[in-house]
């Protein structure tokens, strides 16, 4: 299996380069240069299987060269052996034909695990084969830095620093990433928001010449490897209600398009998805796009729904990358039009396309308090603002109620207490065994300002294991 930029102009790749490189030296994201394909008979005899080895059929085209089945093989029941649940991604009936699936009994409660878990370990397969050391970079609005941290800790090859905007997480989402220890830990509070985390990593990927020679990898979903390893619970849900001799629809919470250009992916490798909804909050540059063809930069606000307050969309270029016959120079254009201008726009006809599989709606915070409401008054389910999300927008835009409508549950409510309470549902939700110490533990972490150049300097001086690089 061979990876394409989709900027084009990016030497191709293996699987373990992909891993290990992140963004594309031209500034695009690494696609695979042919999909796998599924038939139905195919997807038909994994129903029943356990979660590690449906993920070893869904993802061994994806590294196949990289890695000998056996080692893969043991890398997935590793990955997955420290989910709380036996169903690794129960599914939860809301309503007649409503699902939620639970992706959120990993370690640190969110779908990130998923992938990051899987992450982690690749990582250190491959690091200790090549004998190198490396440094992870990685911009968080909540969930993606604790299960990087959670994945990478214990990789003797990496040095990790992770940025978040100050105050602007759960505190929940805070400590799970703060109360983790380690010489090679660091974890970066940015005087700024998301976008501007996001934009300190892309830039350090550009010009990787502070690092004095280490590597820098990514953690966040540029990584291919963390949209290849969400492809998997697209095949997982359906199996379970019917798939693929029916159709599924997805209500999906995205910030940064990954998770849903997962279930875009299943769906091209031979799912059948009939509907793929993009539910955000009011940061709706994807809804935008979806409903009026207009991607266009507008004011970041802080929301209930904090993993989700994101503007730019990095995963929407892999989406962009397909709908323009996947033509490198195509895209190129656009994303520096979308620099210079803030705005883009695709061709009436590109755009139809797109539209016949997904719908969309941007849901603020007191219709997601509404919801949560709803639901845990109607079926006694707790939902946490983004799966709530997701549930509001399933049920607004839901084109057959003969369908199943799976909305993916992506974070436990205990880590968005506030917006539980919003809701005016008195009893919270508990921590789980693993964390009910959390609020003692010691917390460490640095507040930098919102300079590039403050970031680089922190991250030379303390790589290393806490030794210059």
């Amino acid at each position: 299996m061979r990876y394409i930029s989709t900027r084009g102009q990016s030497p191709a790749l293996n699987f373990e380069d992909v891993l290990l490189a992140g963004l594309a030296t031209d500034g695009g994201l690494y696609v695979p240069e042919n999909l796998p394909r599924f038939t139905q008979e195919e997807i038909a005899s994994w129903a029943g299987l356990p979660y590690h080895e449906l993920a070893f059929n869904v993802m061994r085209p994806f590294v196949n060269g990289s890695i000998p089945d056996a080692d893969f093989h043991r890398i997935l029941r590793e990955t997955y052996e420290v989910f709380e649940h036996q169903a690794i991604a129960p599914l939860r009936q809301l309503g007649a034909n409503e699902w939620v699936l639970e992706l959120f009994h990993g370690p640190t409660l969110a779908f990130k695990d998923f992938a990051l878990q899987l992450l982690g370990r690749l990582l250190d397969y491959f690091l200790v084969k090549r004998g190198e050391r490396v440094v992870i970079m990685g911009a968080t609005s909540g969930d993606t830095g604790s299960a990087a941290i959670e994945g990478c800790r214990r990789c003797e090859n990496v040095d990790i620093f992770i940025l978040h905007p100050n105050n602007r997480v759960s505190e929940v989402q805070r400590r799970q990433m703060t109360t983790i220890m380690g010489d090679n830990i660091h974890n970066i509070a940015i005087e700024g928001n998301f976008d501007d985390c996001q934009e300190m990593v892309k830039a350090s990927f550009a010009d990787q010449g502070f690092l004095k020679g280490t590597r820098l990898v990514a953690v966040n979903s540029i990584n291919w490897a963390r949209i290849m390893a969400q492809i998997v619970y697209y095949f997982h849900a359906a199996l379970q209600l019917g798939g693929p001799a029916r159709s599924m629809a997805f209500s999906v919470p995205t910030g940064n398009f990954g998770d849903i250009f997962a279930g875009y992916l299943a769906r091209n490798m031979g799912l059948p998805i009939s509907q793929l909804i993009v539910a955000t909050n009011r940061n709706d540059i994807l809804h935008r796009f979806m409903a009026a063809n207009q991607y266009d930069k507008d004011t970041l606000h802080a929301s209930l729904s904090p993993s989700m307050d994101i503007m730019v969309s990095s995963n929407f270029e892999r989406l962009l990358f397909d709908m323009h016959g996947r033509s490198g120079p195509a895209v190129a254009r656009l994303m520096e039009m979308f620099k210079q201008t803030g705005r883009l726009t695709v061709e009436p006809e590109r755009w139809n396309e797109v539209r016949r599989l997904f719908d969309s709606l941007a849901v603020d915070d007191e219709q997601t308090c509404a919801t949560i409401t709803e639901v845990y008054r109607d079926c006694g389910e707790l939902l946490d603002p983004h799966t709530a999300i997701g549930v509001r927008a399933a049920r607004e835009c839901r084109r057959s109620m003969t369908l199943p409508m799976i909305t993916l549950g992506t974070a436990h409510p205990v880590k968005f207490p506030e917006a539980v309470r919003q809701s005016a549902i008195t009893e919270e939700p508990a921590l789980p065994a693993h964390l009910t110490d959390l609020f003692e533990r010691e917390e460490r972490y640095t507040v930098l300002s919102n300079h590039l150049s403050d970031v680089q300097q922190f991250v030379a001086a303390h790589g290393n294991r806490g030794k210059p690089l």
